[in-house]
This record gives structure tokens, sequence and C-alpha cells, in this order.
């Protein structure tokens, strides 16, 4: 049975079309599917979705709004679309320990950095404020925390002379990538391992 993938936003979703692309190429042969796109917002990411007639939902975080009601919100949007996975790519917000409950460990997050080193939402920025010569990329396992959670998988990437957040972030994004569709590529095996066992 396909693998079925919600991933949640807040921009440009980059990291998500790329997904998508990877998902519909033939020659990857991963049985998995984006069956929605969503996000706190009304982020322009969420046109890759709608152009391959994806659904997509918003759940807004109202200003003075609790958290965990938000948070109730947002399952319900993503249960409509019984994802065996949720990937967060590029969602700025941290969600609340009930979203957190309700699907880990399938609650998966990208980050621009090589963890724990620079964990937050300026990961590039600290990396070159700092001086280092080489930041990373990781997929981590979303537990309560902001970017403490089990890592699923990392890989350095270099800073070198006359780099910008720019240029680093842009690298970093191509490793992202790669590190999340390899990830993807091993829950579908397992997921399809684990429907065989109990056919």
């Amino acid at each position: 049975m396909t693998a079925r993938l919600v991933v949640l936003i807040s921009g440009t979703g980059s990291n998500a079309a790329d997904l998508l692309a990877r998902l519909t190429d033939p020659d990857n042969a991963v049985d998995a599917a984006v069956v929605a796109m969503g996000s706190d917002l009304d982020a322009p990411g969420l046109r890759f979705a709608t152009e391959r007639d994806i659904p997509t939902f918003v759940v807004p975080l109202e200003r003075g709004a609790q958290r965990e009601e938000w948070g109730e919100r947002l399952i319900a949007a993503i249960d409509v679309h019984s994802p065996d996975l949720v990937i967060l790519s590029g969602f700025m917000r941290l969600l609340p320990a009930n979203v957190v409950a309700h699907y880990a460990p399938n609650l998966w997050n990208t980050h621009p950095a090589y963890l724990p080193e620079f964990p937050g939402a300026h990961a590039v920025a600290d990396a070159m404020a700092a001086g280092v010569s080489e930041t990373g990329a990781s997929v981590i396992a979303v537990d309560e925390g902001v970017d403490t959670g089990e890592i699923l998988a990392q890989r350095r990437v270099s800073i070198v002379p006359g780099d910008t957040e720019e240029s680093v972030h842009k690298r970093i994004k191509v490793v992202e990538r790669e590190l999340l569709f390899q990830l993807v590529r091993e829950f579908c095996d397992q997921h399809h391992a684990k429907e065989s066992s109990h056919a």
C-alpha cells in the first residue's frame, strides 16, 4: 500500500516541491505519495500542491489563541488525509505537545544545520556569525523541544571564504533534499514490510 505523506510548509515550499518531483519521477520507484500540503498561513509554496491537484489546507494560529487549541485544529486538518508520515519542510511554527504526541515518531523536520549545532530559526545566520568552517543539514524526528529530537540523518556542508548566507543555504538545501528523500525511501520500505506482515 502506498505510504501517505502530509507535508507542512510556511514559505516558498522549495524543499516540498523537490520531494514532490522525486516522488513522481518513475525512475525513483518509491511507493509514496504526498496526499496533502498544509500551512499555518497562505504560503506561496502551496501552489506546488494545487498545480498537481493535491489538496491543501491552512490552519492559522490567530493572535491570542491557545496553542493547544490550534494544535487540535491542525490535527483535525491533517487527519482528514490519513497520513502515515507528517513532514515539516520549512514549517516555522513550534508544534504544541498534543500534535507531537499524536504523530510521533512519524513526524519529521528538516533543519539547515548539523544538529545539535545551531538549532532554531536562524541556523545559517548563526553558523556564519560563529565563523565556523562547516555547518550541515539534518532530518530529525520531532519532539517537544526546539530541534532536539532524534537525529535520523545528517551530513556536513562546508563554509568557504566568500560565502554568503544565501550561498551556504543553497548548498544546504541540496543536502537536506537528498537526506529527506533517502529517509522517505527507507520509511516506505519499512511501511510495506509491515503491511505485508499484517496481510
